[in-house]
């Protein structure tokens, strides 16, 4: 394993609250985190991306920008195979099942709302203006405005006050 694929590991394993040892492999250190290893495969390939500057209404062909969605259609496919296809978050909450926020693994897609889209009302889809992965201990790992794709706490704050609901493609 080279240096890098072991930090990129540690960052992983420091996020989802487990421990790395020898081989690269993160353990949880608690059940409610551990989640398959297909979801901690979609955060390493989102993490391949961590940096990409953010561009809304991105070409969804060319990684050197991306907006949210395509942001989880490149990890999903890239880390589990899985083609969430082209469109937006909303389109994205419409797959997989709907799961709690008590309940969310990594790898779960998490959907907020934005300024524009706070004028629905809560329950409408079209609250949703946003998507990203979960990434454990209340991280979500997404791209929006400067600093491109990153993570952000959703303990509270904005993330916490916007959070909308989450869907599980992954088994």
């Amino acid at each position: 394993m080279n240096k890098q694929n072991w930090i990129a590991g540690a960052a992983i394993a420091v996020l989802l609250g487990s421990s790395l040892v020898p081989g690269g492999q993160a353990y949880a250190a608690t059940s409610k985190v551990s989640s398959s290893s297909t979801g901690v495969q979609v955060i390493k390939a989102g993490e391949k991306y961590l940096g990409t500057p953010y561009k809304y209404a991105s070409s969804r062909s060319d990684k050197s920008t991306m907006d949210c969605s395509e942001f989880t259609m490149w990890a999903f496919l890239e880390g589990a195979g899985i083609n969430l296809g082209k469109g937006g978050a909303r389109s994205q909450y419409s797959q997989g099942r709907h799961v709690s926020r008590s309940n969310l693994k990594v790898g779960d897609l998490v959907f907020f709302s934005t300024k524009a889209t706070m004028k629905y009302p809560a329950g409408s889809i079209k609250r949703i203006g946003h998507v990203g992965i979960y990434a454990g201990n209340n991280k979500v790992l997404h791209t929006y405005g400067a600093g491109g794709v990153k993570y952000s706490s959703m303990a509270s704050g904005w993330w916490d006050k916007h959070y909308v609901g989450a869907t599980r493609i992954l088994n």
